[in-house]
């Protein structure tokens, strides 16, 4: 082998280790733990649905097990926004009631839902916003 060879062949090391060392989409909801936090998320993934929930909000609770199920699912980052801890986070995005779930692509918001939403109807809106 020349030394061109073994410098190639470096190079394609170096170049498997950064692809495989990338953040993959994480598989369940990240618990957002301020703004910069919910910035990084954003800058960092493609495709994120952010669900800005209470502890105390029925409808939430109900939206939950899709929530994770989208996680675990799907090529889209999912983030939950407590808006009793992150109260400037929720004013923000002027929250004003829950859930509510935003969807980021591009590090853009693409769209604002408000109330509990079908499974179904967030996985079509996830597809299209990575396509």
């Amino acid at each position: 082998m020349s030394n061109e060879d073994d410098e190639l062949e470096s190079i394609r090391d170096q170049k498997r280790e950064e692809l495989s060392s990338r953040a993959e989409t994480p598989d369940e909801p990240v618990h957002v733990e301020g703004q910069s936090h919910l910035e990084e998320l954003v800058g960092e993934n493609d495709v994120v649905l952010v669900d800005f929930y209470a502890d105390w909000c029925g409808p939430c609770k109900m939206l939950e097990p899709t929530v994770e199920e989208l996680a675990a699912e799907t090529d889209a980052a999912v983030a939950k926004v407590d808006i009793d801890a992150h109260q400037a986070l929720a004013q923000q995005y002027r929250v004003q009631g829950v859930p509510t779930l935003y969807l980021f692509a591009g590090g853009e918001p693409v769209d604002e839902m408000v109330g509990v939403q079908e499974k179904s109807t967030l996985e079509g809106k996830i597809a299209n916003a990575t396509t």
